[in-house]
C-alpha cells in the first residue's frame, strides 16, 4: 500500500513543481510521478542535514509533500539549466 501512496504523492508533487517551473505542457503523468519521487529523494537529502527534518512519500503527510515539492522544483531547475546549455 505504501508504494501506491508514494506514486500518488510523487505525482502531485511533480505536477505542482512542473506548474511552478512552467513545464507542465511538456510533461505527462508518468514524468510527473518520476519527478515527484526523485524530488522527494533530493528534498530529503537537502532537508535532512540542513533542517533536521524528513518526510516520506510512503506515508502521506504535509511535511513529506512539501519536501517532495521542493526537491522536484530543484530537480526541474537543474534540468532547465542543462537543457538551456544545449544547442537547439
Amino acid at each position: 500500500m505504501g508504494w501506491i501512496i508514494a506514486l500518488i504523492v510523487g505525482g502531485v508533487a511533480g505536477w505542482l513543481a512542473s506548474m511552478v517551473m512552467n513545464r507542465d505542457a511538456s510533461m505527462g503523468i508518468f514524468w510527473n510521478i518520476v519527478v515527484g519521487c526523485v524530488g522527494s529523494l533530493i528534498g530529503n537529502a537537502i532537508a535532512g542535514p540542513l533542517l533536521g527534518i524528513g518526510g516520506s512519500v510512503q506515508e502521506f503527510s504535509l511535511t513529506g509533500l512539501i519536501i517532495a515539492f521542493v526537491g522536484a522544483v530543484v530537480l526541474l531547475a537543474i534540468v532547465n539549466l542543462i537543457q538551456r546549455g544545449r544547442v537547439r
